[in-house]
């Protein structure tokens, strides 16, 4: 083995094909979009340089792309807040010694990660629907529902915050699985002189539990805030954006340039906004979330 480490030519060629398939599949690519992003070009002839032109006009009077980054920032506060806290949390408690059914309940909530978006969406569009589902609950009790997608008058249109809560039910069981690996691996004999030392459960899991998994909270923060920012299917499928562009994100307003409005130059200088936007805040939790090397 030692011997394969030291041959280069070996090296290249057991590397050349990954090396091959990151340039035709991610390299590429992004360096078409970015040099199309500087372009004016709706897929009919040839692209027309215009410089920052896509730039200036998304960040001073495109409306809906202030509106799809103020919705897609809440996706992302929202998600760390939900998924990220009862991730844990049922991690946690599904790790506890004596669990019962440990296997059955991990099950149970990581099923939703792998159900296709498309169909949830559909099924929560009918419960989310004023004249069916949760609202033709509520007419039993009297109970007039509000217009769960449609609604706008609030800061926050309620739609969003519908489409939040499916998102969370949906990714709350990857998380929780990541979290699981890492508690997993924490040694059993520190939990034991806890016990010795008189800590509950609670204090065990603030002492103990909390600061281990520090390593696996980046990994799973940096993911839950990327996938926030790409959030588009859920979005897609339940409301299109609208009311008037109300609950519009980035990657769905990208997509309605691109192929509703056939810009694609000023779509790809968006994909690039939310790029670097994901780059950002990737760097930020580094910088925030200290990890020590044990």
């Amino acid at each position: 083995m030692n011997k394969v480490l030291r041959n280069k030519r070996a090296i290249f060629i057991f590397t050349a094909p990954a090396a091959a398939m990151f340039l035709a599949i991610m390299l590429i690519p992004i360096v078409c979009a970015i040099a199309l992003a500087f372009c004016d070009w709706n897929s009919i002839g040839m692209p027309r340089f215009i410089g920052a032109g896509n730039f200036v006009e998304m960040f001073t009077k495109d409306k809906t792309m202030g509106i799809a980054v103020r919705n897609s920032l809440f996706i992302v506060v929202f998600s760390l807040v939900t998924q990220q806290t009862a991730g844990l949390l049922i991690a946690a408690a599904l790790s506890a010694r004596g669990t019962r059914l440990r296997n059955f309940f991990k099950n149970i909530y990581y099923m939703p990660c792998v159900i296709s978006s498309s169909a949830l969406a559909l099924l929560f569009s009918f419960l989310f629907n004023p004249n069916m589902g949760i609202n033709a609950l509520l007419r039993i009790f009297g109970i007039e529902g509000p217009l769960w997608l449609m609604d706008v008058s609030w800061k926050i249109p309620l739609g969003l915050w519908a489409i939040g809560f499916v998102a969370t039910w949906q990714y709350t069981g990857s998380s929780m699985m990541l979290y699981m690996a890492a508690i997993a691996g924490i040694p059993d004999t520190y939990y034991d002189a806890a016990e010795i030392d008189g800590a509950g459960r609670v204090q065990s899991f603030f002492l103990i539990t909390l600061p281990l998994v520090k390593p696996m909270a980046k990994i799973s923060i940096t993911m839950s805030c990327i996938g926030s920012l790409k959030f588009f299917d859920l979005i897609y499928n339940m409301t299109k954006g609208g009311p008037s562009h109300q609950t519009e994100v980035m990657a769905s307003h990208l997509y309605n340039s691109a192929f509703g409005n056939m810009r694609f130059g000023y779509a790809s200088a968006i994909s690039i906004t939310i790029m670097v936007m994901c780059v950002a805040v990737s760097a930020l939790v580094n910088v925030l979330i200290k990890v020590e090397d044990r």
